[in-house]
């Protein structure tokens, strides 16, 4: 006996697919209490780092890949921390901290490489202007955790920012984000 193939038939196989095959994907939110940020600025009297403990990031991990897929990172401007309350003040002043309160990137593109290299290509959004960024990632698989970490460089002028001064000189253009960011697997 023949049965006519119906969208029913397609609808019920669609329906039986999604609760017999296991769920590839997942959302993975990042540990706040192992992860962090930091800037490294120079000023040609002294250099500093500030860092930042409140790292909000999201990776979307596909369980049969073994890969993370997609991220999203956002952190308060006034979460960096640098040892010194004047200058962290500062900088909230010159990165204009509260009409544009977090600096964000959201991945277009994660390419996996050997030995948990990975490429990150997306969107870095600070102080109001979005640009597109690349970045390699190192990621090491320990104790039921995955840890990625990376740095790339950021030119303020880029991102519309005018570069602070002291005693007259201002700090360099370029700065270094550095990035260890841990989930549990």
């Amino acid at each position: 006996m023949n049965y006519p193939v119906t969208r029913g038939y397609w609808l019920a196989i669609l329906i039986l697919c999604a609760f017999v095959s296991p769920m590839a994907k997942r959302k993975l939110m990042a540990d706040k209490s192992l992860s962090t940020v930091t800037y490294a600025a120079k000023h040609p009297l002294h250099k500093w780092e500030g860092v930042s403990h409140d790292v909000n990031c999201a990776v979307i991990y596909n369980d049969e890949a073994k890969q993370p897929e997609n991220v999203a990172v956002s952190i308060k401007v006034s979460s960096f921390d640098s040892d010194n309350n004047n200058r962290d003040s500062h900088a909230m002043e010159v990165l204009d901290g509260l009409k544009y309160p977090n600096v964000t990137f959201v991945s277009s593109d994660i390419k996996a490489g050997e030995d948990g290299a990975l490429t990150a290509k997306g969107n870095l959004t600070f102080h109001g202007v979005t640009k597109p960024v690349t970045m390699q990632v190192s990621r090491k698989d320990a104790g039921g955790k995955m840890t990625l970490t990376g740095e790339f460089p950021v030119n303020m002028s880029d991102y519309s920012i005018e570069r602070p001064s002291l005693m007259g000189m201002k700090t360099e253009d370029g700065m270094l984000l550095k990035f260890t960011v841990v989930f549990t697997l």
